[in-house]
């Protein structure tokens, strides 16, 4: 089987798809001058590498329409040891000074009767999402993956270009879910964190643009969440080193930490659950434009079991019940799908 992905942009009208051969690459950098669609990992190696679909075949379609289920019944799992673990040797880096923050995640698996064929899926994330990027890729080196992500990476064209600073998590409940999250008062650990992933994203472009403008922090919502986003523009005086910014940027500190190599070591040593492409990044690049999203709110497909992945961003005053509730609520984005697959 070739590989393939569908992906669909945040409030689009179709979807398109990808089929073709792959080509690995062990570092970002490789993606200069390179098209086709993107997958890449949070930890790159030569067992997990970025993995290049090229666009041997590309079709359009139309995307399913939108529907909002309001009545489906939220799964809450108990707090677990290896979370509670890893959250108490975490957070005593923190407190201890070695990190400003670090982010922890968690592997959570859920189970079928019967497989759900993975477009179905696909096409029901779609459904309920619009304001996200949805995506399904399939390469024989990553396996099958869906994700629905509002986090934007990087995306433009020739000069023009824009990335965000995402982060801060807030859970919308009963008559706020009847708007955009606008009246939502954020506590001064959501407004510090995202302020930590702006600043680093700053010095980023700073490094490969001409200029740059910064608008923001605004709360904009995710399915029944909210989050900060600062939104940067700025021009690259030419798009033949996108890999070389691909590779400062990834992975943000709103998925690794900060200072950022340190925390990235830290959690690959230390995680509980290995994270694979879960907080990497996917899209298509330079096809003709491109659109790369970190992979959040996302699952591995492999038959009737379903992987699904979320985390958080800890700082001093995190606390172990608050952090499992945010990943929890994370969590739901693609437990819905599957519920929603089951009725």
């Amino acid at each position: 089987m070739s590989a393939y992905a569908l992906y669909r942009l945040p409030h689009a009208d179709q979807y398109t798809q990808i089929e073709g051969e792959t080509c690995e690459c062990l570092s970002c950098t490789q993606l200069n001058g390179q098209s086709g669609f993107v997958v890449a990992p949070f930890e790159v190696k030569e067992e997990q590498p970025i993995v290049l679909i090229r666009p041997d075949k590309v079709t359009s379609h139309p995307s399913p329409l939108t529907s909002h289920p309001s009545h489906l019944t939220s799964h809450l799992s108990p707090l677990t040891s290896s979370y509670s673990i890893d959250f108490a040797n975490y957070h005593s880096q923190l407190l201890q000074g070695t990190f400003r923050k670090i982010v922890l995640a968690r592997q959570a698996d859920e189970t079928t009767l019967q497989p759900i064929d993975p477009v179905e899926l696909f096409h029901c994330a779609c459904q309920l999402y619009p304001r996200m990027f949805i995506a399904l890729v399939y390469t024989p080196q990553s396996g099958t993956w869906l994700t629905a992500t509002p986090e934007i990476l990087l995306e433009g064209s020739g000069c023009d270009w824009r990335t965000i600073a995402l982060a801060g998590t807030m859970r919308l409940e009963d008559g706020q879910l009847d708007g955009e999250g606008e009246n939502t008062t954020w506590s001064t650990k959501n407004i510090e964190e995202q302020r930590v992933v702006a600043t680093y994203i700053a010095q980023c472009l700073e490094q490969f643009a001409n200029d740059f403008r910064e608008e923001g922090p605004r709360t904009v919502r995710a399915a029944n969440l909210v989050h900060l986003r600062s939104d940067f523009t700025f021009t690259l005086p030419s798009d033949d080193r996108i890999g070389d910014l691909l590779q400062q940027l990834h992975p943000t500190p709103a998925v690794c930490g900060l200072p950022k190599r340190e925390a990235f070591q830290f959690i690959i040593r230390n995680e509980y659950s290995p994270r694979r492409y879960y907080s990497g990044f996917m899209g298509p690049l330079q096809t003709p434009s491109t659109h790369l999203y970190v992979s959040l709110r996302c699952m591995k497909i492999e038959g009737n079991i379903y992987h699904l992945y979320a985390g958080g961003g800890l700082l001093r005053d995190s606390t172990l019940e608050q952090e499992w509730q945010e990943t929890e609520a994370k969590l739901e984005t693609m437990r819905r799908c599957l519920v929603t697959k089951r009725m």
